[in-house]
């Protein structure tokens, strides 16, 4: 590439709609604009009997493979190609399988702890912060991990109340203060458009400049 992409980090607690302001971005130009999600570099817990990987913290830093995250995101913002591993949310483990990713004009990076790492900050061009009311992020992450990630409606709530918002406060909402433009998304939906216009507004001059 000409140009080095320009990376938008969307930060925010569970449950936010990080993937879904991500995704609503990237159709300013799904060819021009990547997503990468720090959820593909959970580390991998096969060593773990199952049951006992369900009680582990998955909200804080340690639970992510920061090292491998920083790497690849690093060489996106060379240029060069990663091959980015996949994870299952079911079995808490990392797929045998790789996807190849090519880096875009525009990377949107996204995930809950993506501000915690300074050097992952320091690579980010604009940072997005996507502020929720905790009781609305609650009730999106019980109808995700219940839907979605095969837990039971107690399971995922224990493990909200243990470990997600306890960690919300210390690492999470801290980074609020660094975001370059928050994002209020508990519901009204003309204020969230306006965010995500100016935004959109934001990656077409990139890609008007990258041309």
């Amino acid at each position: 590439m000409e140009k080095s992409p320009f990376l938008i980090g969307i930060a925010g607690g569970t449950g936010s709609g990080k993937t879904y302001i991500a995704q609503e971005l990237q159709k300013s130009d799904p060819a021009k604009v990547l997503i990468f999600s720090h959820d593909n570099y959970y580390k991998d817990r096969g060593n773990i009997p199952l049951e006992s990987r369900k009680d582990l913290n998955y909200d804080e830093p340690q639970a992510i493979d920061e090292e491998l995250f920083f790497e690849h995101l690093t060489d996106l913002k060379a240029g060069r190609p990663i091959n980015m591993p996949q994870y299952d949310f079911e079995t808490h483990t990392r797929k045998p399988m790789t996807v190849y990713v090519e880096p875009k004009p525009v990377i949107i990076v996204e995930g809950i702890l993506i501000l915690t790492d300074k050097r992952v900050a320091n690579l980010l061009d604009l940072t997005l912060f996507v502020e929720v009311d905790g009781d609305i992020r609650l009730a999106r992450r019980l109808e995700r991990d219940v839907g979605e990630r095969d837990r039971s409606f107690q399971e995922s709530l224990n493990q909200y109340l243990t470990s997600a918002q306890p960690m919300h406060d210390k690492y999470v909402e801290p980074g609020k203060d660094e975001a370059d433009l928050i994002i209020n998304n508990n519901g009204s939906r003309d204020a969230l458009q306006d965010a995500l216009e100016t935004v959109r507004a934001r990656i077409l001059e990139v890609l008007g400049e990258s041309q």
